[in-house]
């Protein structure tokens, strides 16, 4: 299996290039781990996105499975690249980036550790913990997949525009390009030194007739612009600056240690341009922070509320700036969890490996 995915980043093979020929207009990522039926209502939403025929999509996968592959496989309404992480606990079950048996048990003391003489003794995380490659995984993916993406994808070569970041359990409406175009216009007229455009959020107690149109800018947080965010590699570069601190800093969460960076080592606080009314629904109810059983029919029952009472607002004709708030670092408690000097060198090394 390691063998194959190797190959198929090497390959890079673009799925219905010959049925699309005319140049992508907006290259969306999807990072995808193993949960099949949330990933299934993103590829229902794409398909009856307007204009989706003008973007390239790639998925970066972290877990292969013939029925995610087939599902994607299935997809006739763009061109799709799949790429695969090459570090991922599938690929590397029993050892390092996996896990290992003979790593120290996540809660045990150091003394303990240092006793037994696990392999990770010297580097519980900040709170006295040792690291759990379930956990650890998500952070690897995000950072490899934007190198790779910017620097490895020979298709991006010369791109210059967009790339829109997702994860499999996000939902798109169908005015998300419509949006998206506008919002870069928006960008360039009232807000020159925002780095990111964000077309989620997490709020929904809003109305979305209320809010259709409306745009905001502020500083970027974990926890309200971390879905559906699109930068240029100039802000990708910005990113990049920060890699020994992004690699090293005791988060396991990416979005939780993006904040970390904006505003300290990128010296200026990352500012976004943000869409009030989502253009991404998070349908995800379980997984990585989640505890409670996958519901996933009870999500698609939400999802087809919020479509019903969004529609009518859909596709504005034009948009317009209802509030704006300075960009400035927000300090946070880290969760750490990435204490492992093992995971700070791989983490850092994406930029010069495949």
């Amino acid at each position: 299996m390691k063998r194959s995915v190797y190959d198929s980043n090497y390959r890079q093979f673009i799925q219905n290039s010959d049925q699309f020929t005319a140049d992508f207009q907006l290259v969306l990522v999807v990072q995808v781990h193993n949960r099949p039926t949330y990933l299934k209502m993103l590829l229902d939403s794409l398909s009856k996105a307007s204009d989706v025929h003008k973007f390239l999509l790639i998925f970066s996968h972290d877990y292969f499975s013939k029925e995610i592959n087939s599902m994607i496989q299935g997809i006739r309404f763009c061109r799709v690249l799949q790429i695969y992480f090459p570090y991922s606990a599938q690929l590397y079950p029993n050892e390092f980036p996996g896990q290992d048996p003979r790593d120290c048990p996540r809660d045990i003391s150091k003394e303990e550790a240092m006793k037994k003489g696990c392999l990770n003794a010297e580097c519980p995380d900040s709170y006295g913990h040792y690291r759990e490659a379930s956990f650890t995984q998500t952070k690897h993916h995000w950072w490899w997949k934007l190198h790779f993406v910017w620097e490895r994808v020979r298709i991006l070569q010369g791109y210059s525009s967009y790339v829109v970041f997702m994860e499999e359990d996000n939902y798109i409406l169908p005015d998300f390009y419509h949006c998206q175009k506008a919002m870069v216009e928006l960008k360039k007229r009232e807000c020159p030194d925002c780095d990111i455009l964000v077309l989620g959020n997490h709020d929904v107690s809003g109305r979305f007739e209320d809010l259709g149109n409306k745009m905001e800018t502020t500083g970027w947080l974990s926890t309200k612009h971390n879905m559906g965010m699109g930068f240029t590699k100039e802000v990708y570069y910005k990113l990049m600056g920060c890699n020994g601190e992004f690699c090293s800093y005791d988060d396991y969460n990416w979005d939780w240690t993006l904040q970390h960076l904006s505003g300290t080592c990128i010296s200026t606080a990352l500012k976004v341009l943000v869409s009030r009314a989502s253009r991404v629904l998070h349908t995800g109810t379980c997984g990585l922070h989640h505890k409670d059983a996958c519901r996933p029919e009870t999500a698609m029952q939400r999802v087809e509320e919020m479509l019903r009472a969004a529609t009518p607002s859909l596709f504005p004709q034009q948009l317009v700036m209802s509030r704006q708030e300075a960009a400035e670092h927000k300090a946070h408690v880290k969760n750490g969890g990435w204490g492992d000097m093992r995971d700070h060198a791989l983490c850092k090394n994406y930029g010069k490996v495949l």
